[in-house]
């Protein structure tokens, strides 16, 4: 079942500089989407797109199950210098109508997953920048949405925390939740992605599983990083 469809003509933060085009894909339960391609590709504005954040965009963002919820888990934390971390969670479970007791097992769960319980209660603008990074999978991962639009989420993590993280991936994505990811990890999503959408200047230059990706490069045993160089030079 698609959870979120796709297809922009054109998009940009001014209609007169125009930064996608002919951008079309689906999410669909269970999927873990990875949007690959190096800094300034156009990643971030494909999921602001998606999220209906972006100023102009000539297309249509559909998600078939009207009552289809996404959690966005941006790459630069968000957070509220006066809030401590529970409260920060308090926050969020009120804005989703959690009940109290649901939140505090899901919240109390996620905290000790991450290494974060004994952190409740200080204020998370304090933590280095892998903490925060931390509290903002928990805050995304806490409402259990259909849909997990993840910008960058391997920046600042350590070992430990990226483990933490791909565990919960599995587990979402077994419950039926679709995940929409960027990422210019290549080595990373190779191994986690059941799919691929490379993008380059704003435009897709290839997309599918690995299989597909590897046929369109003309690299049949390539990694995803040789295939998505193999199909630069293409493009030149």
């Amino acid at each position: 079942m698609n959870l979120v469809q796709v297809n922009i003509k054109s998009g940009g933060y001014l209609k007169k500089d125009l930064i996608l085009n002919d951008i079309s894909f689906a999410v669909k339960s269970g999927e873990l989407v990875g949007l690959i391609g190096p800094n300034g590709a156009g990643k971030s504005t494909i999921l602001k797109t998606v999220m209906g954040q972006l100023p102009y965009m000539d297309g249509k963002i559909d998600f078939p199950n009207a009552h289809t919820h996404y959690a966005y888990i941006p790459e630069q934390p968000v957070l509220y210098d006066n809030l401590t971390l529970w409260e920060h969670l308090e926050f969020a479970a009120a804005v989703g109508k959690m009940s109290r007791e649901t939140f505090v097992s899901r919240a109390e769960e996620l905290l000790k997953l991450f290494r974060l319980y004994k952190e409740k209660h200080r204020l998370p603008v304090t933590f280095s920048k892998g903490m925060q990074q931390k509290v903002m999978l928990i805050l995304g991962f806490m409402m259990r949405p259909a849909l997990y639009i993840v910008d960058e989420p391997f920046i600042g993590l350590d070992p430990h925390g990226m483990r933490d993280f791909l565990q919960l991936v599995d587990q979402v994505r077994q419950d039926g939740a679709g995940i929409l990811m960027s990422t210019h990890s290549l080595d990373t999503a190779e191994k986690i992605c059941t799919s691929f959408i490379l993008i380059h200047e704003g435009t897709i230059i290839s997309q599918g599983n690995l299989e597909a990706i590897r046929q369109q490069s003309r690299l049949p045993e390539g990694s995803l990083f040789d295939c998505f160089i193999s199909l630069l030079e293409m493009q030149s």
